[in-house]
């Protein structure tokens, strides 16, 4: 695991350094598209152990929505520049500075709201053991899981009922099986938009 700590903040600060033109115009398309909030989107989340840390993302969707903790495609709240960035990744960027700080990897789990992974008991406790990721087995799964989420008659429930428990399910497998090559792997199939 030292060698995924050196990982993760080597790679992170170089990215955040070969990345900033990026950042900086997906930075001034939010300022002018959607400039009634902030441009940098921060909300708690629930971290390793269960510490609560502040996430950081590009702001995707209008400010004060009183939508649910979960995203479905095609939602009023989402705006049309927030889409685009949605579905290339591009509202994940800043999320680098969370590697960079410790707070997530750049594998592992995906960060939830409180409400999920720190109510988790017995054994899917141990998920809490490993950082949160900003890619992961699971993600790579349900890549389109905001898609998934739109045929569904009940999202909420079954985000609750299916696609939790499952993801918890792959997170422990993931957790059990951990190789730092392992995770090189799951950044490159992410990065190509393959299925492991």
């Amino acid at each position: 695991m030292l060698l995924k700590v050196f990982f993760d903040r080597g790679v992170s600060l170089f990215g955040l350094f070969f990345l900033f033109p990026v950042l900086l115009l997906v930075g001034i398309l939010i300022r002018i598209k959607m400039p009634d909030g902030p441009v940098i989107f921060t909300q708690k989340r629930v971290g390793q152990y269960g510490r609560l840390f502040t996430m950081y993302k590009f702001r995707s969707m209008m400010v004060n929505h009183s939508g649910s903790s979960i995203s479905v495609q095609g939602e009023s709240r989402i705006t049309p520049l927030g889409a685009k960035l949605r579905k290339y990744k591009l509202d994940e960027l800043p999320e680098l500075w969370n590697v960079l700080i410790g707070d997530m990897s750049f594998v592992g789990p995906r960060p939830d709201v409180p409400g999920y992974a720190d109510k988790l008991e017995g054994e899917n406790r141990r998920m809490l053991l490993l950082k949160p990721g900003i890619t992961g087995p699971a993600s790579l799964k349900y890549r389109n899981e905001e898609e998934l989420l739109a045929q569904q008659e009940e999202p909420q429930r079954y985000n609750d009922e299916v696609l939790f428990p499952d993801k918890v399910r792959i997170n422990i497998e993931y957790l059990d099986h951990w190789s730092f090559w392992n995770d090189i792997k799951i950044i490159i199939y992410t990065i190509l938009g393959k299925d492991l």
